[in-house]
């Protein structure tokens, strides 16, 4: 981290930060340029009197439309995340300012002199290297780095108007799409979800990160792809359930998590507590018999913490007659949580297991089992879960109710990440999520950059796969 500071400062001071290989190329391009210009450029820093250069000379050239600070913040040249500067009159993000930058040869090559630091707001114009300060840079300087008041962060959720981007354009706060390069909608709906849960979208606006990791600053999805050994790709489909998990217990760890209770802001919002019962199975004395276990025999009780409740699906019927094959089957949610009621048993190849929640956490996080895989293929349960938007009661799946109703027995649904398509076919498959607008009590669809109204009656006719659910204070 102390050689990477080092580095960027030796930028930041005009020192050379492009190879020798990077010098000898951006000559050979603007030796043309020059001898067609005679001496003009040579003498262009003669041209800037000292009360031009406090003047904002070339600010006029900006182009706020074209300005997208969404995007990685790397050169586009040598892909560096260093020193990054962005071009404010194309949008293009370069290297260093010194005279052998990738920033400085963009500034005599296109005719572009002014530049944003995208780490330290300063504002330059090039190739003359001085700073420029002027107010009128103080709306493109917050789009770069939005800041927040708890007040403002308080407010989030209560206001219904609409904000204005650098274009004059019009967008509802919380609810802009994010891009997809390729294929990491994957990972798009797992930010969306995160981004509308307080406690978490709360502490990441308004904490202070410089001593934590990139991932931790940034949530980039170049850092998320560097964070897990390419394992999470932008080019790759992937698992969103895989991919919370691992992002869920990295920011964890990087924010200095450890095993115990409420040790992080993830764990002190998504952790719960299970009892598991099991038994090793007994050899059955009626074939086909419901399993059952033995009060004879010996039962082995544990308790886990929880971040996700796994829900299975019954599997849909092999063989349906010809107009059965247009019906869908569905079930309700509340039927496969009875895997928690602490009597249903699950069977295993060795043993029978009850699960039974005694610590109900303040956001619960249900995964519905979908997908299976055979010898050949993946397969996908098509089965349609039907749930309440609001008042989910989970009394009957927690050991003392009681101790439980204190802090609230019921949820409301924050959250429902969809899956459309088939896993057996390649690039067939994509995710959706589902969030209300808490001030307007309307719900969106948003699946990338599409954000667009949606019926609350429509969302339990997707294929719910991951959902999340606030508890509600009693």
């Amino acid at each position: 981290m102390d050689e990477s500071i080092s580095n960027s400062r030796k930028n930041e001071r005009d020192e050379d930060g492009d190879s020798s290989a990077d010098e000898a190329v951006h000559s050979l391009r603007f030796k043309k340029k020059k001898t067609e210009s005679g001496s003009a450029l040579e003498t262009g820093s003669d041209l800037v009197s000292k009360k031009a250069k406090g003047s904002g000379l070339y600010l006029d050239t900006i182009q706020r439309y074209m300005l997208d600070f969404d995007f990685e913040k790397v050169c586009s040249v040598s892909l560096s995340n260093l020193n990054v500067y962005a071009c404010l009159v194309c949008g293009k993000y370069f290297q260093g300012r010194g005279k052998s930058s990738h920033a400085y040869f963009h500034s005599l090559h296109e005719n572009h002199h002014v530049y944003i630091n995208l780490h330290t707001l300063k504002v330059y114009v090039l190739p003359d290297s001085y700073e420029v300060t002027d107010a009128s840079l103080d709306d493109i300087k917050y789009n770069l780095n939005p800041t927040f008041t708890p007040a403002q962060v308080a407010a989030l959720d209560k206001v219904s108007t609409q904000s204005y981007d650098l274009n004059r354009k019009p967008y509802l706060p919380g609810f802009v799409g994010l891009n997809n390069v390729k294929a990491n909608d994957y990972v798009n709906v797992v930010i969306q979800v995160l981004a509308h849960i307080p406690p978490i979208r709360d502490y990441f606006m308004l904490t202070n990160f410089d001593d934590k990791s990139e991932l931790i600053k940034r949530f980039s999805t170049l850092e998320i792809s560097n964070a897990s050994s390419r394992k999470f790709k932008l080019t790759e489909q992937s698992d969103p359930l895989a991919f919370l998990s691992w992002f869920l217990n990295t920011l964890h760890r990087d924010l200095g998590g450890s095993k115990k209770k409420n040790s992080s802001i993830v764990y002190s919002t998504f952790q719960g507590e299970l009892s598991i019962e099991s038994q090793v199975i007994q050899p059955k004395t009626v074939k086909d018999a419901e399993a059952v276990f033995d009060s004879a025999s010996a039962i082995t009780g544990t308790k886990s913490p929880f971040l996700f409740l796994a829900l299975e699906l019954p599997p849909p019927p092999l063989f349906q007659e010809e107009l059965e094959k247009n019906i869908i089957p569905q079930i309700p949610l509340i039927t496969i949580l009875s895997k928690y009621d602490g009597r249903t048993v699950q069977e295993s190849v060795a043993d029978l297991k009850r699960f039974q929640i005694t610590r109900l956490p303040s956001y619960i996080i249900l995964h519905i089992k979908r997908f299976s895989k055979n010898s050949f293929v993946e397969e996908k349960n098509p089965t349609i879960v039907t749930f309440p938007i609001k008042n989910l009661s989970m009394a009957e799946f927690v050991s003392n109710p009681e101790t439980e109703k204190v802090l609230g027995l019921h949820y409301d649904l924050l959250a429902n990440i969809t899956h459309e398509g088939d896993p057996a076919t390649p690039n067939s498959t994509s995710y959706k999520v589902h969030i209300q607008h808490r001030a307007k009590e309307q719900w969106y669809q948003i699946q990338d950059l599409f954000v667009e109204e949606i019926n609350a009656h429509m969302i339990f006719l997707s294929e719910s796969y991951i959902q999340v659910w606030e508890r509600k204070s009693e």
